[in-house]
């Protein structure tokens, strides 16, 4: 009965306040506002709340805001790949905004251990980040109160002296504009709240994500995307005090505000960030108090993951503070709380935002003196450690270096290159390829996350991944040194504006007899695509030879004739260098077809067919893996695809593509036409490369050859605590690990590698058993599979000398399964060329050894 009233209540409240969608709702007491300020009424037409803001009426706002009010200035930080400005407004007094470098330069000092800093004169500086998930749009829309009520309070002015504000309307513009588009487009003026209706449920792949299908809020460590390198340069040049981070949860939940769970926070972070967030939390309490609103924190988040915006601020010394709204997902939702209006979802948000102001101003000496302590600390730490550097390279490949060195270093982080050769402890690093972090520099903690190893936690529950240990997900050589930088070699430091990948270039005069290129390095992909495209006759050496001048090329090197090209021999060597320079590989001349091992007519090459490439997606597809597939192809390896939307195969739909791309997912909307046209083109000859959920429905439809092991058995026993069954199951999920494999060097898919040891990632337990043909298993794992991060027991038998690549034959085509992903997040470069191999390779696979 009590559920009942309460619920009746909640749903007369909301529709009271969507009904009165004005200021007044949403505005504290107690407040004078400057009428020369416009409201988001006077620029854009409606109160807010009323309708979704698209992302070009946000920036509109914004700037309108801007050119009223000398508190506020805006600036565009970068684009998104949708071409979106990605604007910043700094908030604060205009004595303030006239010496902008100076509080800058005076924050920086902060992280200097032995630099004497004014903390009591210190202005305290809060960045508000809005919708990092696009299709959480409370947020966003909670940026206009804020704009607003920061620059047109009257009372607010003074305070200023001593805040800057730093706002982000949109972390997410392209996938805010897509949820807006949809929402606004699918509104009734006449609202019932059905959440059955098509307002509420977005087509595929939906506005969470960026236009590559990528969830922001874990990109803030990897930085693969310009949305994050923008916002991460913005955190570096202010180091802000506290970190605000606006979400939406389920709509059948209330209002959640960090801390998360305690014991689920990362050992990096000290204690006293819990205690400070868990101080600031209060704040949020009494002002959602005061209007009424239910909420909750220390249950279902966590900390540990410093990828994403609310944990990446706890590991240099700011407060990230996560908000979770339950969702209207539309204007207004029927919920088990009652109707879930969108203004209500807004206005918790805006209190929040508030209510984080509030303790910004009262605790500014405490929380500056807590980011000035936070690196004092550090300088203890790092001269404790034993580990004084890190050394990661190389000696086959720039680019996978190159890419981990510019990671690191946009997070303020030294970085340094090799003058030398070196070999310590029997491994040599190039100095054209290598790289040095120190650990004894301020961002010492976050460097120690990057490179750790970590198979022993506190809990054993995971929000997001437990491992993202960067040396493995780039495939490098590694080690952890205890000897000074400078005892080491001749190191030079890397200037962040200078630090490009070389191009490449052709080795050895025109008119060759035949041009080579080695697989090894990382854009070697790419640069065939470009030679199948020109025209080229590009085929694959399936064994080792080398020149009369001594140069020896491996398995997978990419043998280079002119083909249907029309060029003259000058003109073609040109091309060459052209296309070696735009992929940065080089390209070799080689002048006689007698070379040593094999020669260039010898029947270990195959001409290769250039990749016609179709992307299965939508219905059932997992868009972040369709994402980082496409993502791959198109941003890194300029490869045109398509992407092909599942209930479009049918007939003869797949008769133009001889490479098919199933991503994790479910594939039951296919059927058994779908599955019938997949068999049938498979064995005409296509490569079918599929990960995972779509590896179930090939088994289930009998396309190929696959098996899975075993589920673990479920718990037994008479009785156990009903309370202790969350923990129980969760404790098994593998939501994101660290696992050794053994590769095949001589099997087409992994060619390119010159090292069997290779790490995985997987986030899933779906085990693949390996074929019972020992020729069809390209990469297994080992005996003694986890190298970094959470493994419950029960899973651990189910990884040994599992499968992780399995071929299967079927007719003349080929299936390439894989169990894990090859390309998660985008930062795994590391395996990006098992994924790449089996595109442009698989084709040449024998046959026999699929089956």
């Amino acid at each position: 009965m009590k559920k009942a009233v309460l619920s009746l209540l909640l749903t007369v409240f909301a529709l009271f306040s969507y009904a009165q969608v004005d200021l007044s709702y949403y505005l504290p007491k107690g407040f004078t506002y400057d009428p020369s300020i416009p409201t988001p009424k006077e620029v854009l037409g409606y109160e807010v709340g009323e309708w979704h803001v698209s992302h070009d009426q946000l920036v509109m706002y914004m700037k309108a805001v801007a050119e009223a009010s000398d508190r506020v200035t805006i600036e565009e930080t970068g684009r998104t790949y949708e071409k979106r400005p990605q604007v910043l407004l700094t908030i604060t007094s205009p004595s303030n905004h006239g010496k902008i470098n100076q509080i800058k330069a005076d924050r920086a000092k902060l992280r200097d251990a032995g630099a004497s800093v004014d903390i009591a004169s210190m202005p305290i500086v809060m960045f508000m980040g809005y919708s990092v998930h696009g299709n959480e749009p409370s947020g966003a829309n909670a940026s206009m109160l804020a704009i607003y009520h920061f620059a047109a309070a009257k009372e607010v002015g003074p305070e200023l002296e001593n805040i800057v504000l730093l706002l982000d309307p949109a972390i997410n513009p392209d996938g805010l504009n897509r949820f807006a588009s949809w929402v606004n487009s699918h509104k009734s003026y006449n609202l019932n709240g059905d959440p059955n209706g098509r307002e509420y449920n977005e087509a595929w792949p939906r506005g969470r994500t960026n236009h590559y299908w990528f969830d922001l809020n874990r990109d803030w460590l990897p930085v693969q995307h310009p949305e994050s390198r923008n916002r991460v340069r913005v955190f570096q040049e202010w180091l802000p005090n506290i970190h605000l981070d606006f979400h939406e949860m389920g709509s059948n939940s209330t209002f959640f505000f960090q801390p998360g769970v305690p014991a689920r926070m990362h050992p990096l972070t000290p204690t006293k960030n819990f205690e400070l967030t868990k101080k600031i939390g209060e704040y949020h309490a009494k002002a959602l108090d005061q209007i009424g609103s239910l909420y909750y924190n220390q249950e279902n988040y966590d900390d540990f993951y410093y990828g994403k915006g609310s944990t990446y601020p706890d590991v240099q010394g700011s407060i990230g503070i996560l908000f979770e709204q339950a969702s209207s997902r539309g204007h207004l939702q029927k919920t088990d709380y009652g109707m879930l209006s969108f203004p209500f979802t807004i206005r918790n948000q805006f209190t929040a935002n508030l209510s984080s102001y509030q303790a910004a101003k009262e605790m500014r000496q405490e929380l500056n003196q807590w980011m000035k302590d936070f690196y004092s600390d550090i300088k203890s730490e790092s001269d404790a450690d034993v580990n004084k550097a890190y050394i990661f390279g190389s000696k086959e490949d720039d680019a996978r270096s190159y890419h981990l060195a510019d990671l690191i270093i946009q997070h303020d982080i030294e970085v340094y290159s090799l003058k030398e050769d070196v070999t310590l402890n029997g491994q040599e690093f190039r100095k054209e390829n290598s790289y040095i972090v120190p650990a004894n520099q301020p961002q010492y903690r976050l460097i120690k996350a990057m490179f750790e190893t970590r198979t022993s936690f506190q809990d054993s529950l995971f929000y997001d991944i437990s491992a993202w240990t960067y040396p493995m997900a780039f495939n490098l050589e590694y080690q952890a040194l205890n000897s000074r930088i400078l005892n080491l070699a001749s190191v030079e430091k890397v200037d962040k504006t200078n630090l490009k990948l070389a191009p490449g270039k052709v080795i050895g005069a025109p008119g060759a007899y035949q041009y080579a290129m080695e697989w090894t390095d990382y854009y070697a992909p790419k640069a065939a695509n470009k030679l199948m495209n020109a025209g080229f006759l590009v085929r694959v050496a399936h064994a080792e030879f080398g020149t009369p001048e001594g140069k020896t090329f491996g398995r997978g090197t990419i043998l280079i004739g002119k083909g249907n090209s029309e060029l003259d021999e000058n003109a073609m060597y040109q091309k060459l260098n052209e296309i070696a320079a735009a992929s940065n590989v080089d390209i070799y001349a080689i002048n006689t077809g007698y070379t040593t091992g094999i020669n260039m007519g010898s029947t270990f090459t195959d001409p290769l067919d250039k990749p016609e490439i179709a992307l299965l997606i939508e219905g059932g597809v997992d868009s972040y893996e369709a994402g980082e597939i496409w993502h791959l192809l198109d941003q890194r390896m300029e490869m045109a695809i398509t992407l092909l939307p599942m209930d479009a195969i049918r007939g003869n739909t797949l008769e133009q593509y001889n490479v098919v791309l199933m991503p994790d997912g479910r594939y039951n909307g296919l059927g058994k036409s779908g599955a019938a046209a997949l068999k049938e083109w498979v064995s005409n000859g296509g490569t079918l490369v599929a990960k995972g959920g779509a590896l179930r429905f090939l088994a289930d439809n009998e396309i190929g050859s696959i098996t899975f092991k075993s589920a673990p058995e479920p718990e037994k026993g008479l009785q156990k605590n009903y309370a202790d069954y969350e923990n129980a199951t969760g404790a098994k999920v593998t939501g994101g690990a660290i696992f050794n494999a053994k590769l095949d060097l001589t099997h087409p898919i992994g060619y390119g590698y010159t090292n069997s040891d290779i790490h995985t990632f997987r986030n899933d337990n779906l085990f693949m058993e390996p074929s019972e043909n020992p020729y069809a298993n390209p990469l297994v794992y080992t005996d003694s599979p986890l190298a970094s991060g959470y493994l419950h027991p029960s899973n651990l038998e189910g990884l040994k000398n599992g499968g992780v690549i399995r071929i299967s034959s079927l007719g003349r085509g080929r299936i390439v399964g894989f169990a894990d992903n090859m390309n998660f997040r985008a930062f795994w470069f590391g395996t990006n060329k098992l994924y790449l191999n089996a595109i442009f390779f698989g084709q040449t696979i024998q046959s026999g050894t699929g089956r």
